[in-house]
């Protein structure tokens, strides 16, 4: 899994093997260490929220999780959506931009770089 941000736009770019299991019921987590500290981290992570609730965020110290509602997971997964995006309020007057979208492989790299990624629709397309 891909994390990026930029201000307050949160983005992940999800691998075949980590939506199949998102949808099998995973949680599927990275986390990276800034120093030696056992504190210094921050662990990402995607999960399946609960029937019923709604695509969020959940937070705390060291670590972020998004959480996917079963409806927009079964309907990114049916479909030849590219990634669900939602903004979530966190606060008077400031939202959080969420983007989980399929990882497409590159058109300009090949090989390992792309064993596990989505096929990219615009392959075999000339420039």
């Amino acid at each position: 899994m891909k994390l990026r941000i930029k201000g307050d736009s949160f983005r992940l770019r999800v691998s075949r093997s980590e939506l199949d299991r998102l949808l099998r019921g995973e949680q599927i987590e990275e986390t990276i260490h800034f120093a030696p500290q056992p504190d210094a981290h921050l662990t990402y992570a995607l999960a399946r929220a609960a029937d019923g609730d709604a695509t969020g965020v959940r937070y705390s110290p060291g670590q972020v999780t998004v959480v996917l509602a079963p409806g927009d997971l079964n309907a990114w997964q049916n479909s030849g959506q590219v990634g669900i995006y939602t903004s979530v309020n966190v606060g008077p007057a400031t939202s959080l931009e969420l983007i989980i979208e399929k990882d497409y492989a590159c058109l300009d790299r090949g090989g390992e770089d792309n064993a596990d990624s989505f096929e990219n629709p615009h392959a075999g397309a000339l420039c």
